[in-house]
């Protein structure tokens, strides 16, 4: 089987306030998207990686330049104005021998390269849809009504791994309008199309870097990796 990676990097990041698009925000010194990029190259799963970019010259500009420096080979395009838009316009471009897409968020910069080959790997024996999540730690609680049990719930990360056609097909029928409450991610594509989405476990680092918060965590755990890795035996 084939598979490629859709890396999604066209957000804009305006609830960051970092004066740039979410995936070139420095982290470390580097952008978020090169971080993403180093994930998807040493989990060795990807025979094909897709980078959906910021539709403005500048942003796109930027995307293939980073995109080729670090994953030469990688094809860069324009995205849409939704994450649902920006998903397709990466998919149209996939070659026709690929079996099994991973869609991630460049935001999640800092999943780690085994969650890609986890969620590949259960692709591969079956499972039309897969999708990394992590127990609720929180109290929830309805805007009217009374606390949620957390114990069935569970935060959704990605990388999120497709067969293709399912996806495919999926993105198809969201296009078409189909009814509904509006999903935020390509797992309930697929599951309003009647197919189950499989969960496996994610793993803490896969957070999503959307607010100042997020940032200053995502520098405190590149901080941690550079001790550990100056740590490590020769």
């Amino acid at each position: 089987m084939s598979t490629a990676v859709v890396l999604v990097a066209a957000g804009r990041g305006e609830r960051l306030a970092a004066g740039a698009p979410k995936a070139l925000v420095p982290v470390g010194g580097r952008p978020l998207l090169a971080w993403a990029l180093d994930a998807v190259l040493a989990s060795g799963c990807a025979d094909r990686v897709v980078v959906v970019a910021p539709p403005d010259p500048v942003g796109l500009a930027a995307v293939v330049a980073l995109a080729g420096d670090v994953v030469p080979g990688a094809l860069v395009v324009a995205g849409g104005d939704t994450r649902q838009a920006s998903v397709a316009a990466g998919l149209a471009k996939l070659p026709d021998d690929v079996d099994v897409v991973l869609v991630h968020d460049a935001a999640r910069a800092l999943a780690p390269p085994e969650l890609f080959t986890q969620v590949a790997a259960a692709v591969r024996v079956g499972r039309p849809a897969v999708v990394p999540a992590v127990p609720v730690t929180d109290t929830v609680r309805r805007v009217r009504g009374g606390v949620v049990d957390r114990t069935a719930l569970r935060a959704v990360q990605t990388p999120q791994g497709f067969a293709r056609d399912a996806l495919v097909e999926a993105h198809a029928a969201g296009a078409g309008g189909a009814g509904g409450a509006p999903v935020t991610d390509d797992a309930g594509l697929v599951e309003r199309c009647g197919l189950a989405v499989h969960l496996v476990p994610g793993h803490p680092e896969a957070f999503k870097v959307t607010t100042p918060l997020d940032l200053a965590l995502a520098e405190a755990v590149v901080a941690r990796r550079a001790t550990r890795s100056a740590g490590s035996p020769p």
